[in-house]
């Protein structure tokens, strides 16, 4: 099966070709039902079409001369600040290869680094960071996952009959959480927000001009990246103005999500002003409370630590605990030497990236 020959082709110039990287997904992930959910899929590849950057986003496939997909791999834009200018970098997306073809993944990855001169990802498996560090790719950092747990007697892996024995471990951490705005003292006042408004635009230029690298999250973006019809929709969106103003200016956002299973909370985006720890904060310790009223049994969250997000003190305050193991490596590769080596450094990064979101990384 190895010495079989392959192309590497174009997605958009072989639609034909699509109903084989449905079959691939399946064929890849056998365990994994929502692999063969190609209605869910479809509705995903119709939302990134809907990217600002859509026209810059490529798919290529590994199909054997008989037309048979083996492998798929994406490419999709995303805009950044880095050392103030304004660039496009892509990433990695939906990389899948047929056990007997690994060889000839490379391939895709060759076409992708061709294509991109600009790269950022956010991974965790060992084989495709490899062949992106032959590329030229290098690590910038870690990203921190943190958990914390709000109620043990919902975890799934406990067996049904020991759960009830755990109700006094779900009191006494809701018992602890009360006592947190008394210890740590009660912070900003933080609201529901309807959506994205302009003064998300200003929030971001703050962020821009203060921290080296960062994901443009602007309003226009983010109404794309949470609003109806993206993966995660519904959220919810928490928000903290200033004193005094109703719809002034925004000194942070969270952006929240209860998971299908509504079992996992995910904390998929949280900002504040740049070294403004009480609002960030703030912005957490309600996040908490709203999972703890969703009735989910654990907050998820994944970010860099910076001035735009919570400090480590603070996590551990709040209860949150790290998982390493389930960290993602931050990776860049910038064809301005100058950008790149601003990028290679972690604490240069505001940057939060959602856990559990349909297998796509976007920042």
């Amino acid at each position: 099966m190895g010495e079989t020959k392959v192309s590497v082709l174009e997605l958009s110039g072989h639609p034909e070709l699509l109903a084989g990287v449905n079959e691939l997904r399946a064929r890849v992930y056998p365990d994994h039902p929502e692999a063969r959910d190609a209605r869910r899929h479809a509705e995903v590849w119709g939302w990134l079409g809907r990217h600002p950057l859509a026209r810059e986003m490529r798919r290529w496939v590994l199909a054997t001369g008989e037309g048979q997909v083996v492998g798929h791999l994406a490419s999709l834009p995303q805009r950044y600040r880095i050392a103030g200018k304004r660039v496009v970098a892509h990433t990695t997306a939906d990389y899948q290869v047929l056990p007997g073809y690994g060889f000839h993944a490379v391939s895709l990855m060759r076409r992708f680094f061709r294509t991109a001169e600009n790269c950022v990802s956010a991974d965790q498996v060992a084989g495709a960071m490899a062949v992106q560090r032959r590329f030229g790719a290098e690590v910038a950092g870690s990203l921190r996952y943190e958990a914390k747990l709000l109620d043990p007697s919902r975890i799934p892996r406990v067996p049904a009959p020991l759960r009830p024995l755990l109700a006094p471990a779900r009191w006494g951490l809701r018992a602890l959480d009360a006592t947190l705005p008394s210890v740590f003292g009660r912070g900003p006042k933080v609201d529901v927000l309807d959506g994205f408004d302009a003064s998300f635009d200003d929030l971001f230029e703050r962020v821009a001009a203060s921290v080296p690298c960062a994901p443009e999250r602007d309003a226009a973006f983010l109404r794309w990246r949470y609003g109806t019809g993206s993966p995660p929709y519904p959220v919810t969106v928490l928000g903290v103005r200033e004193a005094g103003s109703a719809s002034g200016t925004l000194l942070g956002y969270a952006v929240l999500r209860v998971g299908d299973d509504g079992q996992n909370g995910y904390v998929l985006d949280l900002t504040a002003s740049p070294g403004r720890d009480d609002v960030a904060w703030s912005l957490l310790r309600e996040a908490v409370r709203f999972f703890g009223r969703a009735g989910v049994y654990v907050v998820r969250y994944r970010f860099a630590t910076s001035p735009t997000s919570p400090q480590p003190r603070d996590l551990r305050g709040l209860g949150f605990f790290s998982r390493p193991r389930r960290a993602h490596t931050l990776m860049v590769r910038f064809a301005d030497r100058g950008l790149h080596e601003t990028a290679l450094d972690a604490a240069n990064w505001s940057y939060t990236t959602g856990d559990g979101e349909a297998g796509f990384w976007v920042s």
